[in-house]
C-alpha cells in the first residue's frame, strides 16, 4: 500500500491537532512551568485552526483512508466541529478559575487537547479497531484530568473511580466487539463488513452471540455518554473533579460518545435494528425518570447538573430511537444546544464565588438575585431552558425529538418522556427559587473577576434566548451533514 492509498487529506485536521499538541508538548516542558499561559494560547490558537482545517477540509462520503479504518463524512465533521469549539471555550474559560486554584499547569491544556484529538478519531472511526483506539486515546486523557487536583481528595476519588469503572467499561466493550466479529461471520471489524456480513444472515435476530453481542458494546458506550443504569460514576466525577474539568467532561466527550453510538447502530449494527431500538428506548427513558427522579434530592450543584446531564442524554437517545433522518438531526440539534446550556451554566458559576471560595451547594446561591440581578438572570435563562421551558432552545430541541419520535410511530416513549420532562422541572425551578425568594445564610454570592467566562454567559444566554432565530441554521447545517453521511439512514427501517 502506497502513500497515495492512505488518503492522509481526509485526516488533515486530525494531522494538524497532533502536530500542533506535540509542539506545545516539547514547548512546555522546557518552558511550560514559567509561561503556561502561553501553553494555554498555543491549545486555544490549535483548536480554531483546527476546526477552520474541518470545515474546508473535503468530506467524501463513499471514499475512506488508512485502509478504511477512517471516514470523514458530514456528521464526523459537524460532531468535530461542536467538540473543537467546545473545548476552546472551556479551556479559555477556565483559564481564571484553574490559576487561582493553583492548577494553571500547562499539563491540563495539553490532556485537553489529547482528549479532543482522541474524539476526533473516535467519531471518525470506520473500524472497531480505530474506534477502539480513538476511545482509550480520549479515556487516558480524561482519568488524568479527573484526579488532576492532586492535593485534593475528593479529586483523586473521583480519578480512581472514573479510571476503575471507565476499565470497566472499555472491557465490557471489547467483549461484545468480540463476539460480534465471532458471531457476525465477516471475518473483519470493519464497520461495511460488518454491516453486509450481519444483513446477510438468514436469521440475525436469534443469533443469540449477536444480540450479547450488541447488549455488550451499547453498555459499553452507555458509560461513556452516562445514561442510566450505566451513570454511577457520573455524580461522583463531577463532584470530586476541579470545575473547568467538570465542564470539559460534560460537553465536548458527550458529543463524540454519542456520534460513536450512533455511527454503530447505524452502520454495522444496522442489521440488528430490531433488537436495538428496544435497548435504546430502556437507556433513554431509564436515563430521563433517573435523571429527573435522582436531581430531586441533590444538594450539591455539580452533582445537581450530573443528573441533569443523565437526563439529556436520554432525549438525546430518544432521536436514535426515531431510526429516521429526522430523529437524526433531532439529536444533532440537542446536542448543539445541550452544550451550549451546560457551558453557560458552568461558566456562570465560575464567574461567582461565596466566603471566597466557588459555590458548592444549591443553598449558596441563595440571595443572587439582589447581590448580582444581571447573574440571576442569566441563571434563571439557563435553567429554564434546561427545563425545556417554551421560547428557550431547550424547548425548540425536545419538541424535535419529541415529533421525530411520534412521526416514527413511538408514542408511548413520547409519553413517557414528556412527563419525565415534567418531573424534571422540579429542580430546575428549585434552584429560581433559592436564587430569588431564599435568605442567605452569611455573605450573598458575588461576582468573582472572569471576563472569558463572562463572555461565555452572555453568549450563551444569548443563544439559548434566540434559538428561534438561529435554529434555522443548526437545522440545516445538521441536515447537510446528514446528506453527506456514509449511513443509509433510510434503509434503516
Amino acid at each position: 500500500m502506497s502513500i497515495s492509498d492512505l488518503n492522509l487529506v481526509l485526516a488533515l485536521p486530525e494531522i494538524f491537532l497532533a502536530a500542533a499538541l506535540f509542539g506545545l508538548l516539547m514547548f512546555g516542558v522546557f518552558q511550560g512551568k514559567e509561561r503556561p499561559e502561553l501553553v494555554m494560547g498555543g491549545t486555544i490558537v490549535a483548536f480554531v485552526l483546527t476546526t477552520i482545517v474541518c470545515v474546508f477540509s473535503p468530506v467524501s462520503v463513499d471514499k475512506s483512508a488508512f485502509n478504511n479504518l477512517f471516514v470523514a463524512d458530514g456528521v464526523a465533521r459537524f460532531a468535530k466541529v461542536v467538540m473543537l469549539l467546545a473545548a476552546s471555550v472551556v479551556v479559555w474559560m477556565s483559564s481564571v478559575r484553574l490559576k487561582a486554584h493553583g492548577l494553571g499547569k500547562f499539563e491540563y491544556h495539553i490532556l485537553v487537547g489529547f482528549a479532543v484529538l482522541g474524539m476526533m478519531l473516535m467519531v471518525s472511526a470506520n473500524n472497531m479497531l480505530s474506534l477502539y483506539l480513538g476511545l482509550e486515546l480520549q479515556s487516558l486523557a480524561l482519568y488524568v484530568l479527573a484526579a488532576f487536583n492532586r492535593d485534593d481528595t475528593r479529586a483523586s476519588e473521583a480519578g480512581l473511580k472514573y479510571f476503575i469503572l471507565g476499565a470497566l467499561s472499555s472491557g465490557v466493550l471489547l467483549y461484545g466487539i468480540s463476539l460480534v466479529y465471532g458471531f457476525g461471520g465477516a471475518g473483519s471489524l470493519g464497520f461495511d463488513q460488518l454491516s453486509e456480513a450481519i444483513t446477510a444472515l438468514e436469521r440475525p435476530s436469534e443469533n443469540l452471540g449477536l444480540i450479547i453481542g450488541l447488549v455488550f458494546i451499547a453498555a459499553g458506550l452507555a458509560f461513556k455518554i452516562s445514561a442510566a443504569p450505566f451513570h454511577m460514576w457520573t455524580p461522583d466525577v463531577y463532584q470530586g473533579a476541579p470545575i473547568s474539568v467538570t465542564a470539559f467532561f460534560a460537553s465536548a466527550p458527550k458529543v463524540a460518545a454519542f456520534v460513536l453510538l450512533f455511527r454503530i447502530l447505524y452502520d454495522p449494527l444496522a442489521g440488528l435494528v430490531s433488537q436495538w431500538t428496544d435497548l435504546v428506548i430502556m437507556l433513554s427513558l431509564a436515563s430521563i425518570y433517573w435523571g429527573a427522579v435522582g436531581g430531586i434530592a441533590q444538594i450539591s450543584l455539580k452533582r445537581l447538573i450530573a443528573y441533569s446531564s443523565i437526563g439529556h442524554m436520554g432525549y438525546a437517545l430518544l432521536g436514535l430511537v426515531a431510526g429516521s433522518e429526522l430523529g437524526a438531526v433531532a439529536m444533532l440539534n440537542y446536542l448543539v444546544a445541550y452544550v451550549i446550556m451546560t457551558l453557560g451554566l458552568f461558566a456562570l458559576l465560575m464567574t461567582l464565588e461565596r466566603d471566597g471560595r466557588e459555590l458548592e451547594f444549591v443553598r449558596d446561591l441563595a440571595g443572587l438575585g439582589n447581590s448580582s440581578p444581571v447573574k440571576a438572570l442569566a441563571l434563571l435563562i439557563l435553567m429554564m431552558s434546561l427545563a425545556g421551558i417554551p421560547i428557550f432552545a431547550g424547548f425548540f430541541v425536545k419538541l424535535k425529538v419529541f415529533y421525530a419520535v411520534v412521526a416514527a410511530g413511538y408514542f408511548v416513549p413520547a409519553v413517557l418522556g414528556i412527563l419525565g420532562s415534567v418531573i424534571a422541572c422540579f429542580y430546575y425551578i428549585r434552584v429560581v427559587k433559592v436564587v430569588y425568594f431564599d435568605e442567605p445564610d452569611g455573605e450573598a454570592p458575588k461576582r468573582l473577576e472572569n471576563r472569558p467566562g463572562g463572555v461565555v454567559v452572555f453568549a450563551a444566554v444569548m443563544m439559548v434566548s434566540l434559538w428561534g432565530l438561529i435554529d434555522r441554521v443548526v437545522d440545516s447545517t445538521a441536515r447537510d451533514s446528514m446528506n453527506l453521511a456514509s449511513l443509509e439512514i433510510a434503509q434503516i427501517k
